[in-house]
C-alpha cells in the first residue's frame, strides 16, 4: 500500500479517463478487482459555478469507495475553490491534471499546455494544496509538450514536491504524440529519480507483463491504468497478481464475459438518460481482441436500441463448439 496523509492506495489503480471512467464503468471494474479510481475529469470553472452536468459526472454511490476527482484548468483561484468542493462532497483525493492533450482543453490553457507554463503551474498546485484540509493532492502529467526527455515533467515534478503535492504519476508520452508511438519508461524514471514523493508510471499497461516491465524499468512506486482497462475490468487481478508474484487468475470464460458485458450495459442504461451512445463505446470495448469484432462493431454502432445490440451480443460472445 501507498500511504498519502490518512488515504491508503493500492499498487494498480485507475486512471481517470474522459468519457470512459463513468460510473457504470467504476461499479463493474470494482466488482472485478479495482479497488481506487478518479472520476472523468472536472472542469474546474463548471465546478466552482455549479453546472448541473458537472454534478451529473460527479455521481457516486456507496460500493464506489474510494475515489478520487481530477481537476482540470489554468485559474489557481478556480481550481482551489473546485478542490475544496470536492473535498466538501466528500472525495478521498483531489487530483490536477497536466496530461490531457485534447486541442480544446490545451488551447484553453490547460492539461498539458501546463507543462509549458511551469509559472502557473507552480500557482495552481500551490492553490490547490491550501484548499484542502485533509485529503491528499496529486498531479497527473505527461513527459512533456513536445520534449520526450522527460525534462519538463521533471521541472513539474519538483515544482509539484515543492508546493506540499502529495504524489504524481507520469504517462509515459508527450502531448505531441497523444496515443502514438510507444510509452518511454526510462523517461519516467528519471521523474521518478528527481522527487522523493511517490510516483505512478502510466501507458502501454494492458497484461501483467507489461505492468512489471514498467515497474522495473521506471523504477515507479505504483501502476496507473489506462487505456488496457476498457472492457477488460479482469486486469486488476491480473496486475496486482503478476506485480506480487503471485499466480495470474484464468482468463474470463466467453461465457463470463457476456455475463459482465451485460450487467454494464444495465447499469448504463440504470444510470444514463441517454445510453445509446455510450454504449456503443463500451460494447465495443469488450470485443476489439475477438474474431470477427469489425463486422460487430459496425452491427453495433448502426443498432438503435438496447434490445438489439443485446440481440447482436448473444451469437458474438457464445462460447465456440469444439470441434469433435
Amino acid at each position: 500500500m501507498i500511504r498519502l496523509k490518512s488515504l491508503e492506495l493500492p499498487e494498480v489503480i485507475q486512471s481517470p479517463m474522459a468519457n470512459c471512467t463513468d460510473l457504470p464503468f467504476r461499479l463493474i471494474a470494482r466488482k472485478q478487482g479495482m479497488r481506487f479510481a478518479f472520476l472523468e475529469m472536472i472542469a474546474a470553472e463548471t465546478l466552482v459555478r455549479d453546472h448541473p452536468g458537472t454534478y451529473e459526472r460527479m455521481e457516486t454511490s456507496a460500493a464506489d469507495k474510494p475515489c478520487g476527482a481530477q481537476l482540470v484548468g489554468c485559474n489557481p483561484v478556480s481550481m482551489g475553490k473546485a478542490a475544496a468542493k470536492i473535498e466538501q462532497m466528500g472525495f478521498a483525493s483531489v487530483d490536477i491534471n497536466l496530461g490531457c492533450p485534447v486541442p480544446k482543453v490545451t488551447g484553453n490553457g490547460g492539461g498539458s499546455q501546463l507543462l509549458r507554463e511551469p509559472e502557473t503551474a507552480a500557482e495552481i498546485f500551490k492553490a490547490v494544496v491550501n484548499s484542502v484540509k485533509t485529503i491528499p493532492v496529486t498531479v497527473k502529467m505527461r513527459l512533456g509538450y513536445a520534449d520526450g526527455t522527460g525534462a519538463e515533467a521533471v521541472r513539474i515534478a519538483r515544482l509539484a514536491e515543492a508546493a506540499g503535492v502529495d504524489a504524481i504519476s507520469v504517462h509515459g508520452r508527450t502531448r505531441a504524440q497523444g496515443y502514438s508511438g510507444s510509452a518511454d519508461y526510462e523517461a519516467i524514471r528519471r521523474v521518478k529519480e528527481s522527487v522523493k514523493i511517490p510516483v505512478f508510471g502510466n501507458g502501454d499497461v494492458f497484461d501483467g507483463a507489461s505492468a512489471i516491465r514498467l515497474k522495473q524499468v521506471s523504477g515507479c512506486d505504483g501502476v496507473l491504468l489506462g487505456r488496457g482497462a476498457l472492457g477488460n475490468p479482469w486486469i486488476y487481478r491480473e496486475v496486482e497478481a503478476a506485480l506480487e508474484g503471485r499466480p495470474i487468475p484464468p482468463r474470463p470464460t466467453m461465457e463470463e464475459r457476456k455475463r459482465i458485458l451485460l450487467e454494464h450495459i444495465d447499469l448504463q442504461c440504470q444510470y444514463e438518460e441517454f445510453p445509446i451512445g455510450p454504449l456503443r463505446r463500451v460494447i465495443c470495448w469488450y470485443s476489439r481482441d475477438m474474431q470477427g469484432s469489425p463486422a460487430f462493431r459496425a452491427a453495433i454502432n448502426a443498432a438503435q436500441t438496447v434490445d438489439e445490440m443485446k440481440r447482436l451480443i448473444e451469437p458474438m460472445f457464445s462460447p465456440v463448439p469444439v470441434p469433435a
